[in-house]
């Protein structure tokens, strides 16, 4: 049997793309989940931590826990294999929080709201940067990545291609292929 808070997530992952994040609404969420807004609340402190549940929770790929456990995977694999990993992962995590996170720049005090809210808990996108970076420091440390190399140049690049590609197969409603997302995850991982 599924839990209340399951239930929610499930919910909020629905509204959120189907209406975008800034038109999704905790109470629309509570509708969709067949509850209350007070009971939502109680599982859920702000539409914040609902939207962090679906990208955690609900989303394909696994890149949060990827990059969680990046760094200890210095030294094995190959470098270029560890970041081929990160970037498929990255490119299908974005491929569906995209849609979804879109729509908070149209509104700035609901982006601004964001923003500290995750400040406050110490997440957001920037803490994939900083998680490849701690990776490619200690491959550095290890001597499998050039000494001169800027690891945080690096990890912008990576993920800047894969955001950049997911946003383009959003912009011409085009399907990003797989065999092109391969093709373009081993040429970034290449010139990375």
């Amino acid at each position: 049997m599924e839990s209340t808070r399951e239930r929610i997530v499930d919910a909020a992952a629905h509204v959120m793309r189907t209406l975008g994040l800034a038109r999704a609404t905790t109470k629309e969420i509570a509708r969709a989940a067949g509850c209350s807004e007070a009971l939502l609340y109680k599982h859920f402190r702000a539409k914040e931590d609902l939207f962090l549940a679906v990208l955690q929770e609900r989303l394909p790929g696994d890149l949060p826990a990827l990059l969680a456990a990046l760094a200890d995977s210095a030294g094995r694999g190959t470098v270029g294999e560890n970041l081929e990993r990160v970037a498929e992962a990255a490119i299908t995590f974005y491929t569906e929080s995209f849609p979804m996170a879109a729509s908070i720049f149209s509104e700035l005090r609901l982006l601004d709201g964001y923003r500290e809210g995750l400040r406050e808990r110490g997440v957001g996108p920037q803490t994939a940067n900083a998680g490849i970076a701690a990776y490619l420091r200690a491959e550095q440390a290890l001597g499998r990545v050039r000494p001169d190399a800027d690891p945080e140049a690096l990890a912008s690049l990576l993920l800047g291609g894969c955001l950049h590609h997911v946003f383009l197969s959003n912009f011409t409603e085009r399907e990003p292929a797989a065999d092109t997302a391969r093709a373009l995850v081993r040429a970034l991982v290449r010139e990375v």
